[in-house]
């Protein structure tokens, strides 16, 4: 059994080092905060990072299979669900909901 200082202080280490390493990006960020291209990144990455996924996620779907029908109509009621209330946590709810639903039931291999 380890001495019960050295158990503390490998805690205490552990909790400055996580906090250090947690709190450094935001640190990072409070110079940046006013450049332009920050400004410009953070209207365009949110879409950007959604367009890959997409791709990701779509890149070896076969579309001859009946069970690809999951994945599209959860796209679309992805997007319709976007495009009608604006909200990206109802988009996503949604969507996800309706690939279990569909894939899990209907579209069920």
């Amino acid at each position: 059994m380890p001495d019960t200082r050295y158990a503390i202080a490998a805690v205490l280490v552990a909790a400055a080092v996580t906090w250090a390493l947690r709190a450094l990006p935001f640190a990072a960020l409070t110079s940046l905060r006013a450049s332009s291209t920050v400004q410009y990144l953070s209207t365009r990455m949110p879409a950007g990072v959604m367009v890959i996924l997409l791709a990701y996620c779509l890149r070896d779907l076969p579309l001859t299979h009946a069970r690809s029908l999951a994945p599209l109509a959860a796209l679309a009621v992805t997007v319709g669900l976007h495009m009608w209330r604006r909200n990206a946590l109802l988009s996503i709810l949604g969507g996800t909901t309706a690939h279990v639903i569909l894939a899990s039931t209907i579209f069920a291999p």
